[in-house]
């Protein structure tokens, strides 16, 4: 898909006609060759938001997929760093790229000597309360609305006290652009085909909303601040185009 590497057509259909987990199964070997993995400009702005709030102590990559946020964790974290994904498909080409230093096309990452990758849902982490700093990357869209509160308990429940939740977010694509129609497309394609076809493939740009996340991490127990992402400019009402959420669970002798 858009390099002579990425996934065909067809391929990307049998894909969206499978399970999310099967369907990155498949996907996996080519998954860095899309679009759909989060740039190195938002990797690069979020770690450079994070570093004045760090070091940070073990760090755990929310639904890691292949790993572009371990290089992440792994400039911010002094003792470990874990991906935990679901497609186990996903976790196989992430570990070899971490012992082989990453395809030609993909910038190498940094070593990471303590790195674990672990198939598991988020959620139900199979984690207790061992992580300094979760990061998460372009996996939101793979949850419904109604799940992002026991999402949001499960990140709460493996964090130490004090510890972060932080990922991206961009502002919604104005109905003036193309790209507001061009995700509401997407976003009404895939209700039709999970209307008709089983297993669902749960995959919605436009269903995580600021507003929403951010009471539904309060809700959870966190403490939720926002830090504007200035490498990618502010719109025209001055509001960031895309924001770092960092939710912090309470300190020792804190109540939650």
């Amino acid at each position: 898909m858009f390099t002579p590497q990425g996934p065909t057509l067809r391929e990307l259909a049998v894909q969206a006609l499978s399970s999310v987990e099967h369907g990155y199964d498949l996907l996996a070997p080519k998954f860095d060759h899309t679009p759909f993995r989060t740039p190195d400009s938002i990797l690069d702005a979020v770690g450079r938001a994070l570093r004045p709030m760090g070091p940070f102590g073990a760090g755990l990559d929310l639904c890691c997929g292949t790993g572009a946020g371990m290089d992440v964790l792994a400039k911010l974290c002094r003792e470990s760093v874990t991906g935990v994904d679901i497609s186990a498909g996903m976790l196989a080409v992430g570990r070899q790229r971490q012992r082989a230093g990453g395809p030609p096309s993909v910038p190498p990452p940094s070593p990471l000597p303590r790195a674990a990758w672990v198939r598991g849902d988020a959620r139900a982490l199979p984690f207790g309360p061992v992580f300094d700093l979760v990061v998460s990357f372009g996996a939101f869209g793979h949850f419904l609305p109604r799940e992002l509160p026991g999402l949001f308990a499960q990140v709460h429940s493996v964090l130490r006290p004090g510890g972060r939740f932080a990922f991206p977010i961009t502002a919604p694509p104005r109905p003036s652009s193309p790209w507001y129609w061009a995700l509401l497309g997407f976003d009404a394609v895939m209700r039709v085909r999970n209307a008709v076809w089983r297993p669902p493939f749960v995959m919605y740009y436009r269903a995580f909303r600021l507003g929403d996340v951010q009471r539904e991490l309060a809700r959870a127990g966190f403490e939720v601040e926002l830090y504007a992402l200035p490498e990618f400019g502010y719109r025209r009402d001055g509001s960031p185009r895309c924001r770092m959420v960092v939710a912090r669970t309470p300190s020792i002798g804190r109540g939650r």
